[in-house]
């Protein structure tokens, strides 16, 4: 039965649609037990937002270091470890009996989750060839954004019948079996004999994005004072830094081959990724504001509107998945715009005064899935040329392009919605963020259609600059250790 599951591509995803289920659910789940947690620990409500913080701040840091040690030392390897020390740290943070122990175990959690996340994205990669990629990276998609609908459900379901704690312990039992299903599935593949991983590129990315995350993340908690700017500003000078460093160590395994960015639909789609992700997540802020704060639905209506966008979004991302392994890529990212436009324009029409909730149920029915038809294309066609060798250092710039957009929506989302609104933004004021957000949603279109046709598969691609033919890939890379 091993030997029969041991490379399948169908039970490998099976595998790592799980594993970044509870990524992305370790989001979201927390959230809901904020005021269990302030009584039962005895801590501030400051405390508990930042155990909510250090584990997106450890993701977002070291996602790029992630993809690329999974280059070198085997993804398999690299996968097992963040799934292990996700696991562990869960039962570390089920157990916290302070603020502090609470905080540090969720941070490391977050490294964990940073391990095996790009791992997800590479190893389809790696199992799937090019013209069948598209459903597989779909079904993942799908499987995120149920993740991010049920996290407030199962984190409420399991502090109203257990304890909050559960909220970790949960996450044992399934990381045991992952373990088990990884050892099983995923081959022993990959790993370069001489290993020579960049520790100062390392520093540096991780610093930089350290740096940003946070700024971007905490600004509207510190008012956006001189000190937030001053984060940011060094983030911004270290990302500087980092380019140089990474141009002068091309010729010697860099953290991020620039050889990547010679595929132009990687290079445009990393760009347009940020103004996406940037786009979808400034929706979600707003529409949250707008139902809940302008248009006084209640939580539950809002939330019921909010899940009609994410479930249909759910539900086609694997459609859009199998379109694109017969539809040009751009083609199908410009059709998600255009849905996602239409969706806004009709949103916009709606929001007034007076306005009922039934007359929002279409649009975001409309935004839903036009949001399908960016995310998981967006993989396609930036992967499609990738060789496998570099696929994990592309898949953690790939997702690092993503987190970095959703952080800078959030934050001028929320800076714009209060600027000069009191205590709640007006209807003019959504009405104002509605055409901004068409206006971003715009630009991505425009970027979009810098992309190249994505027809020619990985091992035809004539190879970039500085990069080995595939036929020459068995000479520097060994099987890992079996585990």
């Amino acid at each position: 039965m091993t030997t029969r599951l041991r490379g399948n591509p169908w039970a490998i995803l099976a595998v790592l649609c799980l594993a970044y289920f509870m990524s992305q659910l370790d989001i979201a789940v927390l959230a809901i037990a904020i005021p269990e947690i302030v009584r039962d620990l005895d801590a501030s409500l400051d405390q508990v937002v930042w155990a909510l913080s250090s584990y997106i701040l450890a993701l977002a840091a070291l996602l790029i270091t992630a993809g690329r040690l999974g280059d070198l030392y085997g993804r398999r390897r690299i996968f097992l470890l963040g799934v292990a020390v996700f696991t562990v740290f869960s039962l570390a943070g089920g157990l916290a009996d302070g603020p502090g122990q609470l905080i540090a175990a969720r941070a490391v959690q977050g490294v964990g989750a940073a391990l095996f996340v790009p791992q997800t994205m590479a190893l389809l990669v790696e199992a799937f060839p090019p013209e069948r990629r598209g459903m597989a990276l779909g079904i993942r998609g799908g499987v995120g954004g149920t993740a991010a609908v049920l996290g407030p459900v199962v984190g409420g379901f399991l502090v109203s019948s257990l304890d909050w704690r559960w909220v970790f312990f949960v996450n044992i039992p399934v990381g045991v079996v992952m373990l088990a299903l990884a050892a099983a599935t995923i081959p022993a593949t990959g790993g370069r004999k001489e290993h020579r991983l960049d520790l100062a590129g390392v520093m540096l990315a991780t610093a930089f994005l350290l740096l940003l995350a946070f700024g971007l993340s905490q600004g509207a908690r510190y008012s956006w004072n001189g000190g937030i700017w001053a984060v940011i500003a060094a983030g911004l000078v270290l990302f500087a830094v980092f380019l140089a460093q990474q141009r002068r160590r091309q010729d010697r395994e860099p953290l991020v081959p620039f050889a990547l960015f010679r595929d132009r639909n990687f290079a445009v789609m990393n760009v347009f990724s940020v103004v996406v992700s940037l786009t979808v997540i400034g929706l979600i802020v707003v529409l949250s504001v707008t139902f809940q704060s302008v248009l006084e639905f209640g939580a539950w209506r809002a939330g019921l509107l909010l899940m009609v966008a994410s479930l249909l979004s759910v539900v086609f991302d694997p459609v859009a998945g199998k379109l694109s392994e017969k539809v040009e890529g751009r083609h199908l990212l410009l059709f998600g715009m255009a849905a996602t436009v239409a969706g806004l324009l009709w949103t916009f029409t709606q929001t007034r005064s007076e306005a009922g909730w039934a007359g929002l149920v279409a649009p975001m029915v409309v935004i839903g899935i036009g949001n399908a038809f960016l995310f998981t294309p967006l993989a396609t066609v930036a992967l499609h040329r990738v060789r496998p060798e570099s696929a994990g250092g592309a898949a953690g710039v790939l997702v690092t392009s993503m987190q970095v957009g959703s952080m800078v929506g959030t934050a001028v989302m929320g800076a714009v919605l209060r600027e000069g609104s009191g205590t709640a933004p007006t209807v003019d004021t959504i009405r104002d963020v509605l055409l901004l957000l068409v206006g971003t949603a715009a630009v991505g279109a425009v970027i979009c259609l810098a992309a190249e046709r994505s027809s020619t598969p990985a091992d035809t691609a004539p190879p970039a600059e500085g990069t080995p033919p595939v036929g020459t890939a068995p000479a520097v890379r060994q099987s890992e250790d079996a585990a």
